[in-house]
Protein backbone atom coordinates (compact mmCIF):
# COMPACT_ATOMS: atom_id res chain seq x y z
CA UNK A 1 0.00 0.00 0.00
CA UNK A 2 1.65 3.54 -1.16
CA UNK A 3 2.72 5.77 1.68
CA UNK A 4 0.97 9.33 1.41
CA UNK A 5 2.59 12.45 2.56
CA UNK A 6 0.24 15.19 3.51
CA UNK A 7 1.15 18.84 4.07
CA UNK A 8 -0.95 21.16 6.07
CA UNK A 9 -1.19 24.62 6.75
CA UNK A 10 -2.48 25.94 10.12
CA UNK A 11 -3.80 28.74 12.93
CA UNK A 12 -3.76 28.51 16.21
CA UNK A 13 -4.10 30.99 19.40
CA UNK A 14 -1.66 29.80 21.65
CA UNK A 15 -2.33 30.60 24.86
CA UNK A 16 -3.38 27.71 26.26
CA UNK A 17 -1.09 25.25 24.92
CA UNK A 18 2.95 24.74 26.50
CA UNK A 19 4.14 24.79 23.24
CA UNK A 20 3.99 23.09 19.33
CA UNK A 21 6.27 19.86 20.69
CA UNK A 22 4.44 16.75 22.56
CA UNK A 23 5.45 16.93 26.10
CA UNK A 24 4.61 15.64 29.27
CA UNK A 25 3.79 18.29 31.44
CA UNK A 26 0.72 20.50 29.30
CA UNK A 27 -1.47 20.47 26.38
CA UNK A 28 0.37 20.85 22.44
CA UNK A 29 -0.36 21.48 19.24
CA UNK A 30 1.65 18.56 17.67
CA UNK A 31 -0.37 16.17 20.29
CA UNK A 32 -3.97 17.61 19.63
CA UNK A 33 -3.38 17.44 15.71
CA UNK A 34 -1.84 14.01 16.26
CA UNK A 35 -5.15 12.69 18.44
CA UNK A 36 -7.08 14.58 16.03
CA UNK A 37 -5.84 12.74 12.29
CA UNK A 38 -5.26 9.43 14.27
CA UNK A 39 -8.89 9.69 14.78
CA UNK A 40 -9.66 10.69 11.57
CA UNK A 41 -7.58 8.17 9.34
CA UNK A 42 -7.68 5.16 12.02
CA UNK A 43 -4.06 4.82 11.83
CA UNK A 44 -0.91 6.69 14.37
CA UNK A 45 0.57 9.68 12.82
CA UNK A 46 3.55 11.42 13.15
CA UNK A 47 2.94 15.06 12.85
CA UNK A 48 6.11 17.35 11.79
CA UNK A 49 5.88 20.85 12.79
CA UNK A 50 7.87 23.37 10.41
CA UNK A 51 8.18 26.17 13.55
CA UNK A 52 8.09 24.56 17.02
CA UNK A 53 6.97 27.32 18.81
CA UNK A 54 7.29 27.64 22.45
CA UNK A 55 4.72 28.18 25.50
CA UNK A 56 1.91 30.97 24.97
CA UNK A 57 3.26 31.55 21.23
CA UNK A 58 0.75 31.61 18.19
CA UNK A 59 1.08 30.67 14.67
CA UNK A 60 -1.08 32.59 11.28
CA UNK A 61 1.27 30.28 8.93
CA UNK A 62 2.22 26.93 10.63
CA UNK A 63 3.32 24.65 8.14
CA UNK A 64 2.99 20.45 9.04
CA UNK A 65 3.13 17.40 7.55
CA UNK A 66 2.24 13.59 8.18
CA UNK A 67 2.65 10.27 6.51
CA UNK A 68 -0.42 7.63 6.13
CA UNK A 69 -1.53 5.10 4.22
CA UNK A 70 -5.20 5.47 4.23
CA UNK A 71 -6.96 7.06 1.39
CA UNK A 72 -9.01 10.12 2.93
CA UNK A 73 -9.55 13.21 0.41
CA UNK A 74 -7.31 16.15 1.18
CA UNK A 75 -10.22 18.62 1.31
CA UNK A 76 -12.61 16.02 3.20
CA UNK A 77 -9.58 15.70 6.05
CA UNK A 78 -9.52 19.81 6.35
CA UNK A 79 -13.09 19.58 6.42
CA UNK A 80 -13.09 16.46 9.47
CA UNK A 81 -10.30 18.06 11.19
CA UNK A 82 -11.79 21.50 11.59
CA UNK A 83 -14.83 19.99 12.65
CA UNK A 84 -13.05 17.80 15.23
CA UNK A 85 -9.96 20.12 16.36
CA UNK A 86 -10.76 22.72 19.46
CA UNK A 87 -11.90 26.37 18.39
CA UNK A 88 -7.90 27.43 18.91
CA UNK A 89 -6.62 25.48 16.42
CA UNK A 90 -7.63 25.65 12.67
CA UNK A 91 -5.92 24.15 9.39
CA UNK A 92 -6.72 25.78 6.09
CA UNK A 93 -5.36 23.71 3.51
CA UNK A 94 -3.96 20.15 3.56
CA UNK A 95 -2.55 18.80 0.22
CA UNK A 96 -0.63 15.96 -1.21
CA UNK A 97 3.19 16.44 -0.89
CA UNK A 98 6.67 14.97 -2.37
CA UNK A 99 6.96 12.01 -0.30
CA UNK A 100 10.19 13.32 0.72
CA UNK A 101 8.84 16.60 1.82
CA UNK A 102 9.65 17.27 5.42
CA UNK A 103 8.10 20.53 6.98
CA UNK A 104 10.70 21.48 9.29
CA UNK A 105 14.39 20.34 7.37
CA UNK A 106 12.82 21.79 3.91
CA UNK A 107 12.01 25.46 5.48
CA UNK A 108 14.16 27.72 3.37
CA UNK A 109 13.07 30.75 6.03
CA UNK A 110 10.44 31.53 8.55
CA UNK A 111 8.80 35.11 9.39
CA UNK A 112 7.68 36.25 12.92
CA UNK A 113 5.97 39.36 14.12
CA UNK A 114 5.67 40.94 17.45
CA UNK A 115 3.10 42.99 18.13
CA UNK A 116 3.25 45.91 20.96
CA UNK A 117 0.63 47.95 22.23
CA UNK A 118 1.42 51.32 24.32
CA UNK A 119 -2.46 51.54 24.87
CA UNK A 120 -4.10 49.89 27.95
CA UNK A 121 -6.45 47.26 25.80
CA UNK A 122 -8.61 44.44 27.37
CA UNK A 123 -9.26 42.70 23.57
CA UNK A 124 -5.55 42.81 22.81
CA UNK A 125 -4.17 41.65 25.84
CA UNK A 126 -3.55 37.80 25.15
CA UNK A 127 -2.32 38.95 21.40
CA UNK A 128 0.06 41.86 22.19
CA UNK A 129 2.14 42.99 24.87
CA UNK A 130 1.52 46.49 27.05
CA UNK A 131 4.30 48.65 27.02
CA UNK A 132 4.02 51.21 28.91
CA UNK A 133 7.33 52.90 28.01
CA UNK A 134 7.69 55.85 25.25
CA UNK A 135 9.43 53.92 23.00
CA UNK A 136 11.86 55.53 20.12
CA UNK A 137 11.27 53.50 17.31
CA UNK A 138 13.90 54.64 15.25
CA UNK A 139 16.31 53.43 17.51
CA UNK A 140 14.94 50.43 17.87
CA UNK A 141 14.86 49.93 14.10
CA UNK A 142 18.67 50.94 14.74
CA UNK A 143 19.05 47.95 16.65
CA UNK A 144 16.96 46.26 14.12
CA UNK A 145 19.07 46.61 11.37
CA UNK A 146 22.61 45.16 13.06
CA UNK A 147 21.03 41.51 13.11
CA UNK A 148 20.51 41.38 9.47
CA UNK A 149 23.49 39.07 8.09
CA UNK A 150 25.16 36.00 9.51
CA UNK A 151 26.30 35.76 12.85
CA UNK A 152 25.86 33.82 16.64
CA UNK A 153 22.81 34.58 18.30
CA UNK A 154 23.78 32.76 21.79
CA UNK A 155 22.97 35.84 23.91
CA UNK A 156 19.91 35.88 22.09
CA UNK A 157 18.44 32.16 23.51
CA UNK A 158 17.75 29.81 25.90
CA UNK A 159 19.27 26.64 26.67
CA UNK A 160 18.88 23.77 24.01
CA UNK A 161 20.60 20.58 24.44
CA UNK A 162 19.53 19.87 21.20
CA UNK A 163 21.18 22.70 19.28
CA UNK A 164 24.22 22.07 17.28
CA UNK A 165 24.96 25.69 16.62
CA UNK A 166 23.61 29.49 16.84
CA UNK A 167 24.35 30.69 14.05
CA UNK A 168 21.54 32.11 12.06
CA UNK A 169 20.89 34.48 8.83
CA UNK A 170 18.41 36.80 9.44
CA UNK A 171 17.33 38.45 5.83
CA UNK A 172 15.09 41.07 7.01
CA UNK A 173 14.20 43.17 10.04
CA UNK A 174 11.96 46.10 11.22
CA UNK A 175 9.70 47.71 13.22
CA UNK A 176 6.34 49.61 12.04
CA UNK A 177 4.11 51.94 13.68
CA UNK A 178 0.57 52.44 13.75
CA UNK A 179 -0.72 54.61 16.27
CA UNK A 180 -0.28 52.73 19.54
CA UNK A 181 0.58 49.16 17.74
CA UNK A 182 4.35 48.53 16.90
CA UNK A 183 4.89 45.52 14.99
CA UNK A 184 8.36 43.73 14.90
CA UNK A 185 8.59 41.48 11.50
CA UNK A 186 11.97 39.79 11.13
CA UNK A 187 12.70 36.89 8.85
CA UNK A 188 15.52 34.14 9.23
CA UNK A 189 17.02 30.78 7.75
CA UNK A 190 16.46 29.49 11.59
CA UNK A 191 15.83 30.74 14.71
CA UNK A 192 16.57 29.44 18.00
CA UNK A 193 14.88 29.17 21.28
CA UNK A 194 13.71 32.21 22.36
CA UNK A 195 15.33 34.24 20.07
CA UNK A 196 12.90 36.72 18.84
CA UNK A 197 11.62 37.61 22.40
CA UNK A 198 15.24 38.22 23.51
CA UNK A 199 16.19 40.41 20.82
CA UNK A 200 12.22 42.18 20.86
CA UNK A 201 12.89 42.58 24.72
CA UNK A 202 16.63 44.15 24.81
CA UNK A 203 15.30 46.36 21.35
CA UNK A 204 12.09 47.64 24.24
CA UNK A 205 14.96 48.23 26.45
CA UNK A 206 16.77 50.67 23.48
CA UNK A 207 13.69 52.16 22.85
CA UNK A 208 13.07 53.24 26.39
CA UNK A 209 16.29 54.54 26.77
CA UNK A 210 17.57 52.12 29.29
CA UNK A 211 20.14 50.16 26.86
CA UNK A 212 22.03 52.11 24.44
CA UNK A 213 22.73 50.77 20.71
CA UNK A 214 26.56 50.60 21.66
CA UNK A 215 25.41 48.23 24.49
CA UNK A 216 23.01 46.62 22.32
CA UNK A 217 26.03 45.60 19.57
CA UNK A 218 28.20 44.61 22.53
CA UNK A 219 25.58 42.03 23.57
CA UNK A 220 25.98 40.84 19.87
CA UNK A 221 29.81 39.95 20.29
CA UNK A 222 29.68 38.77 23.52
CA UNK A 223 27.39 35.46 22.92
CA UNK A 224 26.45 35.79 26.62
CA UNK A 225 22.97 35.84 27.32
CA UNK A 226 23.30 36.90 30.98
CA UNK A 227 23.67 40.06 29.94
CA UNK A 228 20.48 40.85 27.62
CA UNK A 229 17.55 42.59 28.57
CA UNK A 230 14.54 41.51 29.48
CA UNK A 231 12.61 38.42 27.36
CA UNK A 232 9.48 39.92 25.97
CA UNK A 233 6.11 37.81 27.09
CA UNK A 234 4.92 35.15 24.39
CA UNK A 235 1.54 36.32 23.70
CA UNK A 236 2.84 39.19 21.70
CA UNK A 237 4.23 36.39 19.35
CA UNK A 238 3.51 34.94 16.06
CA UNK A 239 5.01 32.67 13.26
CA UNK A 240 3.52 34.11 10.67
CA UNK A 241 5.21 32.21 7.27
CA UNK A 242 7.26 29.07 6.19
CA UNK A 243 9.25 29.74 2.97
CA UNK A 244 10.31 26.37 1.31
Amino acid sequence: MDVRNLKLMLEYDGTDFVGWQVQRNGRTVQGVLQETITRIVGQDVDVIGAGRTDSGVHARGQVANFHTSRTIDPSSLRAALNSQLPQDVVVHSVEEADPRFHARYDAKARKYRYQITTALTALERRFSWYVKYHLDVALMNRAASMIVGEREFDAFCKVDADRNHSRARVFSACWTVEGSRLSFEVCANRFLRGMVRALVGTMVDVGRGYTSLGQFDDFLASRNPDQVGMYAPPNGLFLEEVCY
